[in-house]
Parts: C-alpha cells; structure tokens; sequence
C-alpha cells in the first residue's frame, strides 16, 4: 500500500516532547516515524510574514491553512468553540517543531511542593511521580535546550548540575526593579530561558531582536526543530503534513494502526509495536475521543472517562504603569526577570500561587504599544517635534507585569467533540467548557494587590490593572497522569491505563498546572519516557 507507513514506533506530533523522544529512540536505533499536521516553517518567511501582519499577534507568523487549522489569539472562536462561561484564551500552532516556534523561552522548573498539593494543602490532585523523580531528567532537558541561566540562584527548585550556559544579563529596566525592590517580599532574579546567551553548537547567541514571540530571526531561542534535526539524522522519518484522523485497537487493548490523511487528498495507515500521542492538549484527546469503535465506544484510553477533562491554563493577571524616570523598554528578549519567590505556601489552601514575570516589552500587550502610542498622541493633535517627544518620553517609561496564576483540575473544564462543526478530515471541531474558579480568581486579586505595591515602590503612575484573564499560552491537563486508573489517562511512565502500547507525552499529562511555564517540564518527562518507551519495545 502506497499509503502505508510502518516503524518500531509512530509518534504524533513534532512538537518540543515528540521531537526530543524521536531523538532519543532513532540515536538508540530505533526505528521513528513522526505524524505531523502542518508543514515545514521557512524562518525568514516567518519573520516577514509577523512584520507584514497587521494584528500582531503569536500566531501572526504561522497563518492557519485550511488543512492544519488551529486557534489565533484575535478570534478565539475561531477555531476553538467556546460554551464558557469563560472563554478559553490559549492557543497553539499546527507547524513542524510545534509551538516551540512562538514560545517565550521561559524554562523553570516546578518546585518540589507542585507534586504534592493535594497531600500539603488540600487541593488539586497529587502526582504520581515527586520533584526527586525529576531533577535529574530536569538537568537533562536544560542541557538538551540549552537554557540560559544563574546556577547559584535559588529559585525553589534544588538542582544538581549547572545551567549550560550563563544568565542572559538583565536589562536596565529589570535593575530598576531590583533596587526599588531590595529588602522587600518581592525578590527579583534573572529567569532561566531556552535562549543562547552565547554561541552554542550551531546557534548563535541571542541579539535582542526582540520578537521572540513569535518567532526568533536568528534561532537563538531554542525551537524543536533542533531535535528533529537530530532525529532525522539518525535515522527517524518525519512525515508533515499528515494529519492523524483515529487510532485502531484491537480485541487486545493494543493499538494496531493510525489513519492519517494528507494535504493533497490521500490516506493512509500508520503501523508500529508502539504509538507516542504528542499532538498538546487540545488536539491530543480530540484524535483519542474521535477514535470510538465496538472496543472503545468511549473514545481510545478513556475507560477512566476522563480524556478531555480538567483543562487548566495559567490565568494571567496583566498589569501596566507609566515609571517615574526612563527604563527604556521594547528591547531584547521580552522578559528576562521575574519574582519567583511568592510560588509557593501555606497561603495555598485558599488561593492559587502565582509569579510574576518582568516584561520588556513596555506596553506592548495590553494596549499595542508603542504604534497605539503615537496614535493615541496624534490624535491629540500633536505633529513633528512635539510628536516625537511626547512619543519618546511616555514609551521609554512603559512598564508591565504579568502574574501566572495557578489553576487547579477541575473535571468540568474540558474538551469535548462537536455534534455538527467538523474540520476538513471529518473530525469534529474542539469544544471547550471553561471556568476560572474562585480559588484561581483570588490568586489573581491578590496578584492585582502585589502589582500595585510593586508599581508604586518604583513611583510609577497610572497604574492599569486588566481585569480579564489574559490566556498564558500554556494549555494543561485533559489526559493526566496518576497511579488510579479510574481517575486517570496515563501512569507514571505515561503510558495508557487502557493500552499498554500508547504513551502520552505534554503538558496534557500534568495532573495540576502549578505556576512555572510547563515547556521544561514537557522537556523533561520526555526524555524520561525514553527508556520506557525502549523498554515496552521488547514487550
């Protein structure tokens, strides 16, 4: 069958988890095909196709196609079908490499507490694995990135090895906050980010273009090319644009085949002893739920039925102010500090822990600054001279934070399937039911209150506060991990309770959302799945 594709192991998706577990597999000899939706990126086309947009948003570089549809920021119900009473704000990119491509770069680690929330504060749910289970894949993944950062900060993660590479320096705005801060709750580090600080094997060092989102000009900020780069060269096949459509089992409770479809029409089956979904969060128990038969009336490893279920997301509180003396934003990478000690404590039972990111990018995000900036000027009557000084003036002294705030599992907020709206393949399109709850919503008042006071100890004015959770980009849950099958997708080891053959990788595993950006963590579980994916080879 000319449609046919067979390997040891079929992973779908390319993205940061798929990429890092092919490189891993075809070094060690095993035979990878990888499924990807979308297709290849041309980075200079990307980089002209984000100057050229009008609505600059983290998709604008990767347009969607009708064959690789996926969310946009601008029109959230565009693609995702929203029955509230929230509207889910996250999104994600249907390209080879994933959303690795617009991607911050923030790389932290969650802190040893995030596994246990349940046992230390009565909320969430445990995970089945600890921070110890971790840190050394932890270590691993910041090599494999190559992250940038303080090995001597303490940051609520212990570690044992050293970052690869030194901190990216802080801006001069990051050292204003620094010295309005010293002595106070507030402790501002460097944060460790998925960027080249200094030339690193084929990559060089970060420019401070900053467009990091959405997309890196120079490829200083790491995306998962890198590992598919790798993957190919030792052997792996990577199949774009190819869309997987349902998954097959048989009277086994193994998974015999995925039907794909292409681009251009055709269809095909994908056979191997071992199948890896990576596919996010979204898309990943989308495929799982669409794939029902006489063996799965529920859809593919939801005996448990909770495929779809507890979707998180970090709700962002956005903050901004005018700062009493220049800082000069709108400069390098977008954020490069943060205030990471307030992420964790007793505070826990009734709130959710948040940290607070330091942007660089001025007023950028909320209000499309600095262009709404001599817009807003213009319209004042301002010209010339005066225009250009006014513009100055204001735009150097933009200041923004954005707190990431936890969101506990909540089986309500999920994915389900469409009963009508269905995507060029026949699938049905992503309904999502979502809700930010009380104890997400009082994290970020507290987070609004931590703003205001950080703002005014730098005597800034003008303090804007938005009172709309912004999406954090970080999409979470909905095929979680846990020793439980009844309550539960995967195991420890990410494999199917249901089909001993399926691994699941992404942030779609984790159990509860915590507050660090979740890529490193996505990271690291992966390159731990390695040897257990090896391992069920010779099952």
């Amino acid at each position: 069958m000319a449609d046919a594709i067979s390997a040891d192991v079929v992973i779908i998706g390319s993205g940061i988890s798929g990429a890092m577990l092919a490189a891993g597999l075809a070094r060690a000899g095993v035979k990878v095909a990888i499924l990807e939706a979308g297709d290849q990126v041309d980075r200079a086309t990307a980089v002209n196709t984000y100057w050229n947009a009008a609505i600059k948003v983290p998709e604008c570089a990767y347009p969607p196609t009708a064959q690789a549809m996926h969310p946009v920021t601008n029109d959230l119900t565009s693609w995702y079908l929203q029955d509230g009473p929230d509207n889910f704000a996250s999104t994600y990119i249907k390209v080879v490499g994933g959303t690795t491509w617009h991607w911050l770069g923030t790389c932290l680690r969650l802190v040893p507490n995030d596994f246990q929330l349940k046992a230390l504060y009565g909320q969430g749910i445990d995970w089945p694995i600890s921070y110890a289970d971790l840190e050394s894949f932890y270590g691993a993944a910041e090599a494999a990135i190559g992250v940038s950062g303080d090995s001597a900060s303490d940051l609520g993660a212990p570690r044992t090895m050293p970052y690869p590479m030194p901190e990216i320096p802080q801006t001069y705005l990051d050292k204003a906050y620094v010295k309005a801060l010293a002595g106070t709750e507030y402790d501002v580090r460097s944060t460790p980010q998925g960027r080249n600080s200094t030339d690193r094997e084929t990559r060089p060092a970060c420019c401070g273009n900053a467009s990091c989102i959405p997309v890196c000009p120079v490829q200083a900020k790491y995306d998962a090319t890198v590992h598919l780069d790798q993957a190919t060269a030792a052997g792996a096949v990577l199949h774009a644009k190819s869309t997987a459509v349902f998954v097959e089992t048989g009277a086994d409770r193994k998974v015999t085949a995925v039907r794909f479809k292409r681009w251009d029409g055709s269809e095909g089956r994908a056979t191997a002893k071992v199948f890896v979904l990576a596919a996010h969060a979204i898309e990943s128990p989308r495929l799982l739920l669409n794939s029902k038969s006489e063996q799965t009336p529920s859809g593919v490893a939801n005996s448990s039925d909770q495929v779809g279920r507890n979707l998180m997301d970090h709700p962002t509180q956005l903050s901004w102010a005018l700062a009493k003396d220049p800082v000069y934003p709108y400069r390098g990478p977008l954020s490069t500090s943060g205030i990471e000690n307030l992420r964790d404590g007793p505070f826990r039972r009734q709130r959710g822990a948040f940290r607070i990111e330091i942007g660089n990018d001025g007023w950028s995000w909320p209000t499309g600054a600095p262009i709404s900036t001599a817009q807003d000027f213009a319209n004042q009557g301002l010209r010339g001279k005066a225009l250009d000084k006014a513009i100055h003036d204001q735009a150097s002294r933009h200041i923004r934070l954005a707190a990431l705030v936890e969101q506990p599992p909540d089986p309500a907020n999920r994915i389900t399937l469409d009963a009508v709206q269905k995507d060029i393949y026949g699938v049905p399109l992503p309904r999502i039911a979502y809700r930010i709850d009380q104890y997400t919503q009082d994290g970020m008042a507290e987070a609004r209150k931590a703003h205001a006071d950080i703002f005014t100890r730098l005597g800034a004015s003008e303090i804007q506060h938005s009172y709309q959770a912004q999406g954090a980009g970080h999409i979470i849950g909905t095929l979680r991990m846990g020793s439980d099958s009844r309550t539960s997708v995967v195991d420890r080891d990410l494999r199917s309770h249901d089909h001993p053959n399926l691994f699941v990788l992404g942030s779609s595993v984790f159990p509860t959302s915590a507050t660090a950006n979740p890529t490193l963590t996505i990271a690291a579980l992966a390159l731990r799945a390695v040897p257990a994916v090896k391992a069920s080879l010779q099952g």
